[in-house]
C-alpha cells in the first residue's frame, strides 16, 4: 500500500523502502498493544541484499541514500573471534547520540549437550544475591551500596528540578535519564558475572542447575520490602538459562515453599 509513495518520498533503494515498512510496522504493531504512540527512528535493519561483512579487512559494506559505502569497523577480539569464518546475512544499524553501531547476527550450531551427574542447587535474594547448594555466596552487600547511592542522588535531583528553572528542570530530567542507565548496566553487568561463574561451576562438574523460580514474588510477598520491586531476579534467572544454552549445561527450576527472601 505505501511502497512506492515511500520509496519515492525519500529517495529510497527498493530493499532500504521494504526494511524501512517493515520496522515501522512491526514497531507499531507491538506499540499498539502496550498503548506507545510515539516512533523514533533510530535503527535501520540490513539483509543479505544491502550487507555485507568484509573479514579481510574488516570492513562491512551498506547501502545508504547515496549508494553502497564501505564502512571500518571499530571491534575487539571477541567480536573478531565470534566473525572469524562466518558469512552473516543479517545486521541492525544503531544511532546512539552520535555514534553509530551495527549488530551483526551470526549463526552457530548449538553443541550436543551434557548428561549431568550432579546437581547444583541456586537460591536467590537481596541479602546475598546468589546462594549455591556448594556454599559458593555472592553477596549483595556492593549493590545495594551502589543503588542507594543512585537513590540519594535521584532524590536531590528532584527536589532541585521541583525549585528550579525550566531549564535546571530540563537538565535534571536529562540527568536521570543518564543515572538510570548508569544503574541498569551495573546490574546488568553484576548478574552477568554472576551467572556465569555459576554456569562455569556447573561445567567443570557436570551438573544440571536447579534454580528457584521467583515468579509472583512481587506479588506474594511483603510489600514493604522495597527491593524486590527493584531488583531483576528474573534478568538473573534469563541469563543463567542463555549461559546454559550456550555451555550445554542442562537448567530446571524449582519452586521453594519457603519464604525464599
Amino acid at each position: 500500500m505505501v511502497y512506492r509513495d515511500v520509496k519515492n518520498k525519500f529517495e529510497l533503494s527498493a530493499n532500504l523502502a521494504i526494511r524501512a515498512i517493515n520496522r515501522v510496522a512491526s514497531n507499531r504493531k507491538t506499540a499498539g498493544e502496550n498503548g506507545i504512540k510515539e516512533f523514533k527512528p533510530t535503527s535501520v535493519d540490513y539483509d543479505q541484499r544491502i550487507f555485507q561483512y568484509r573479514e579481510a579487512d574488516e570492513q562491512v559494506g551498506l547501502t545508504l541514500l547515496n549508494g553502497r559505502e564501505r564502512v571500518p569497523l571499530d571491534i575487539g577480539n571477541y567480536q573478531r573471534n565470534l566473525l572469524k569464518g562466518q558469512n552473516p546475512t543479517s545486521a541492525t544499524l544503531v544511532k546512539k547520540g552520535s555514534n553509530y553501531y551495527i549488530d551483526i547476527q551470526v549463526k552457530s550450531e548449538a553443541p550436543d549437550p551434557i548428561e549431568p551427574d550432579e546437581v547444583i542447587g541456586v537460591d536467590l535474594g537481596i541479602t546475598d544475591l546468589a546462594v549455591t547448594s556448594e556454599g559458593d555466596t555472592y553477596s549483595g552487600s556492593e549493590v545495594k551500596r551502589v543503588r542507594k547511592h543512585y537513590a540519594q542522588v535521584r532524590t536531590d535531583l528532584q527536589r532541585k528540578a521541583s525549585k528550579g528553572t525550566r531549564s535546571s528542570r530540563r537538565r535534571c530530567r536529562a540527568l536521570l535519564k543518564r543515572l538510570s542507565g548508569k544503574e541498569h548496566r551495573f546490574q546488568k553487568w553484576v548478574n552477568h558475572v554472576i551467572s556465569k561463574r555459576i554456569v562455569q561451576r556447573a561445567k567443570e562438574t557436570k551438573s544440571a542447575i536447579a534454580l528457584e523460580d521467583l515468579s509472583g514474588i512481587r506479588q506474594t510477598s511483603n510489600r514493604r520490602i522495597k527491593s524486590l520491586h527493584t531488583w531483576a531476579f528474573y534478568q538473573l534467572r534469563a541469563r543463567s538459562e542463555i549461559t546454559c544454552a550456550y555451555t550445554c549445561t542442562p537448567i530446571t527450576r524449582n519452586r521453594y515453599e519457603a519464604d525464599p527472601v
